[in-house]
């Protein structure tokens, strides 16, 4: 796989560039619907192929990920904790109450 083929990948399935698994497997479902032959639907012959073809290579590229568990990393996917983290201790923001 290239980063092209990945591309086009992404295109096919009308993803982002940040998505998850479960909008990855929904837009899979959703196409396969759509482009299925016995679904009676006005595509090309080829359509479902294609997006099959797509949904193995994004689940390939999914697959050998390699996630990381790096504090900064955490942050920008969790951007509350990251607020959560900078304010706890400000006496006007912060709510001492709770043990984050």
């Amino acid at each position: 796989m290239t980063y092209a083929d990945l591309r086009e990948a992404i295109r096919i399935l009308g993803l982002g560039e940040r998505t998850t698994l479960r909008d990855i497997k929904t837009r899979h479902r959703e196409l396969v619907k759509r482009h299925h032959p016995d679904a009676g639907a006005m595509s090309e012959p080829d359509a479902i192929r294609q997006v099959n073809a797509a949904y193995r290579i994004v689940m390939d590229y999914v697959t050998e990920y390699r996630f990381s568990f790096a504090e900064g990393e955490f942050y920008e996917q969790n951007p509350e904790a990251r607020l959560w983290q900078q304010f706890a201790d400000d006496p006007l923001w912060g709510d001492n109450s709770h043990d984050r």
